[in-house]
């Protein structure tokens, strides 16, 4: 899952961004608020999922995103 995500977020941080699952989203990947809402339908087309908009303010970390897909994903 990790793996995966990490593939995802690559796409809108600066190469060379170091990406664990402590990483904050805006403060340590400086990932804008308008990538976030574009990450987020990126990982409910790959995964299938449909993530509630009350959700998102709380996927603050990448730790966070995966262990709410490997709760929720299919």
């Amino acid at each position: 899952m990790f793996d995966k995500v990490v593939e995802i977020l690559e796409e809108y941080v600066e190469s060379g961004s170091e990406i664990t699952m402590d990483s904050a989203l805006v403060d340590d990947l400086g990932i804008s608020s308008l990538d976030v809402i574009n990450i987020i339908s990126a990982f409910e087309d790959e995964f299938e999922i449909e993530i509630p908009d009350r959700v998102i303010p709380t996927l603050r970390t990448v730790r966070d995103i995966v262990d709410y897909l490997e709760e929720n994903a299919e």
